[in-house]
């Protein structure tokens, strides 16, 4: 009786995890984004995230982990998962992107920043930058943000609402005026 129990919490606790992943978001590298948009083109979303951040494993958990949030990049969007602590190369705009002071011994800790973040004007963790379909930098947005707060500039970014934006008070107005379906 007790091998039963004990197969039934493993097989449940295993049901759970697979169903977890197949619903998140489909994570790639900036390369198999930037090679996936010449052939279909949208938009890039990159999670600039690091190993030691705590706000990040929680934007991952709570907000990509969203299924209304997960649904809706897979759909408009590829997903970029890129550790701006890592060592990576990444090759964007004709130039190679590294890591050379990325210390293998504090891998999982705080390590030097990748040169790719810098280029991206990353200044903290973690930072949603988007891309728009040529693959250029539309604008880098730090901090956590849960589902309601990044629906604004996944829809924002996709319908390119961003362009008729150009100040602080315009933006203040969308944000105002903005109805967010996302479930928190």
């Amino acid at each position: 009786m007790r091998t039963l129990f004990l197969f039934s919490a493993f097989f449940f606790c295993f049901v759970i995890n697979v169903s977890a992943q197949e619903g998140g978001i489909n994570w790639m590298s900036m390369d198999e984004a930037l090679e996936a948009q010449k052939k279909e083109p949208k938009k890039i979303i990159l999670d600039a995230y690091t190993d030691w951040c705590y706000p990040c494993k929680l934007m991952d958990k709570r907000t990509f982990g969203n299924e209304q949030v997960a649904a809706f990049i897979n759909k408009n969007f590829y997903a970029v998962k890129f550790n701006a602590e890592g060592n990576e190369e990444v090759y964007y705009k004709n130039k190679m992107y590294s890591n050379p002071k990325y210390d293998p011994a504090r891998a999982g800790r705080r390590n030097h920043q990748h040169d790719f973040a810098k280029a991206l004007r990353v200044r903290a963790y973690p930072t949603i930058v988007y891309f728009d379909e040529r693959g250029s930098i539309i604008a880098p947005i730090p901090g956590y943000q849960k589902p309601a707060q990044i629906e604004i500039y996944l829809k924002m970014m996709l319908n390119d609402d961003y362009k008729k934006l150009s100040s602080n008070e315009e933006f203040k107005a969308y944000q105002e005026n903005f109805e967010s379906t996302f479930n928190d």
